[in-house]
């Protein structure tokens, strides 16, 4: 089957796209779960990273998708603009998805925490990793919220801290990439290097990378295909 044709299976949002959501319940109202998220989350005061923050970054793409994107936070242009994933790594992100025939409308693009992480170095606010603190108390409060109400059939963890987040804490990204793993809620994850890592390394390892991404984010299209095509399950299934 072409690419082109697989990639379609991820589903484009809007009421134009009942093929590729065949599965879901025309009846459910994920979109109104999401946006009541969004808008709860733009208040939150629940850990200390609302004090520095210039906006919440709630997430963006297609609340009916069974792919979802987490990432670990936003940096200083996320925190200006209000999305996930922009700048030179969202821009090597987008990259990789359209090599895998994905656009950020067939997905649901977030973070584990949606605020800004930060240090002062001066005059200056420079990025920090969010303690393991935040990243629960966010995780508790909005990803796994969100994640319920979008419910997606695979999660694609990016970089480290969502793996350890979402998958087991102490993950090693960099041995234990490429994988599958089942989470809670009936969902599957894998995790993929972060393009912020992978804009650090030089020559070869930089194309090795880059291809890891790649193929992680094409493993992960393809096991939404593999699910969607799989029986349904119940208490009654022998």
């Amino acid at each position: 089957m072409a690419r082109k044709a697989l990639s379609s299976e991820i589903g484009n949002p809007g009421p134009a796209d009942s093929g590729t959501l065949r599965a879901v319940d025309a009846t459910d109202d994920r979109e109104e779960r999401v946006e009541f998220l969004r808008s709860a989350a733009a208040d939150c005061t629940a850990c200390p990273l609302h004090a520095a923050r210039t906006r919440v970054v709630f997430g963006e793409g297609n609340p009916r998708s069974p792919l979802a994107i987490v990432g670990e936070g936003p940096g200083e242009t996320e925190d200006r603009l209000g999305r996930p994933f922009v700048g030179r790594a969202g821009s090597l992100l987008d990259e990789c998805l359209r090599e895998c025939g994905i656009t950020r409308k067939h997905v649901f693009i977030t973070n584990v925490v949606r605020c800004r992480a930060t240090l002062r170095d001066g005059e200056r606010l420079m990025n920090r990793a969010p303690t393991p603190e935040e990243s629960q108390t966010c995780a508790r409060k909005w990803l796994h919220p969100t994640l319920d109400a979008i419910q997606p059939l695979v999660v694609l963890c990016v970089g480290g801290p969502s793996a350890s987040t979402l998958i087991r804490a102490g993950f090693r990204i960099l041995s234990e990439r490429g994988g599958f793993h089942a989470i809670p809620g009936g969902r599957t994850a894998i995790a993929t290097l972060h393009p912020a890592y992978i804009l650090r390394q030089q020559g070869t390892e930089f194309d090795r990378c880059r291809q890891l991404l790649v193929d992680d984010i094409e493993a992960a299209r393809r096991k939404v295909i593999e699910l969607r095509k799989a029986p349904p399950t119940s208490l009654f299934t022998p």
